[in-house]
């Protein structure tokens, strides 16, 4: 799968931020760009039909839940994952209002 040029130039930035020993991660297909004393993964998840009913199905009965312990708004997320507070579960972003 291609990737798209703006994509590959966000990667391409991203890739230089990547201090020695870090990971750049990609869920959009393989890193065009990669960290110079880093490494590149990508992790492409493709859902089909029956898993993602499976899925609805575990949460209904009750054997699937979240641990979500804050969500906050687009505008929020840097503080919110910049915090030195410590709570149990998941930061959510929500991207939309």
């Amino acid at each position: 799968m291609p990737v798209d040029k703006p994509v590959v130039a966000i990667q391409k930035r991203s890739a230089a931020l990547i201090r020695a020993g870090g990971t750049l991660v990609t869920a959009v297909g393989p890193a065009e760009a990669r960290p110079v004393e880093g490494l590149a993964i990508d992790f492409v998840v493709e859902s089909d039909r029956a898993q993602l009913s499976a899925i609805v199905q575990r949460v209904r009965d009750g054997r699937l839940r979240t641990n979500i312990g804050k969500v906050a708004t687009f505008d929020e997320a840097v503080a919110a994952f910049n915090s030195t507070e410590r709570r149990a579960g998941k930061t959510v972003i929500r991207v939309r209002p």
